[in-house]
């Protein structure tokens, strides 16, 4: 497995396509979700791409602080179809709180989470905060980890 932890300049325009890619066929194709992907905040952002040889096969974008938080925090978790059920999502999501933690010297990270997810996003530290709500007509509920 290769792992890449990129600002958004420090990609090729291959791995932004492949990563564009990536999201659109879960969120948008795989959960049949028609949203605008590309919120304006990919530029601004670091990204962690995980590799099978040349295949990406997951990813998560990490936004600064004061972005859509205080805090900094972790979106567009993502693992490719095929990949699932092989602990690779926990990988990922271990990677990116460490960098999270590293990149902004910070235990404090923010998520969106889709309901379903809730016991996966606990089993990482996240606890859950306020009430649900709809976010493109998928429940979410928003989650934060004070880190140790």
């Amino acid at each position: 497995m290769e792992i890449l932890f990129k600002h958004f300049n420090g990609l090729t325009a291959k791995q932004v396509y492949q990563f564009l890619k990536l999201r659109s066929e879960v969120f948008v194709v795989e959960q049949t979700c028609i949203y605008q992907d590309m919120d304006g905040l990919d530029e601004d952002a670091y990204h962690l791409l995980f590799y099978k040889k040349t295949e990406l096969v997951a990813y998560a974008r990490i936004l600064k602080p004061n972005t859509n938080y205080k805090t900094p925090s972790i979106g567009r978790v993502i693992v490719q179809q095929k990949q699932r059920k092989k602990k690779l999502g926990f990988a990922l999501m271990q990677e990116a709180i460490k960098q999270t933690e590293q990149t902004f010297n910070t235990k404090t990270i923010t998520i969106s989470a889709q309901v379903y997810l809730l016991k996966f996003y606990i089993s990482l530290g996240f606890k859950s905060v306020g009430q649900g709500y709809l976010e493109d007509g998928i429940p979410h509920v928003k989650m934060v980890r004070v880190g140790m």
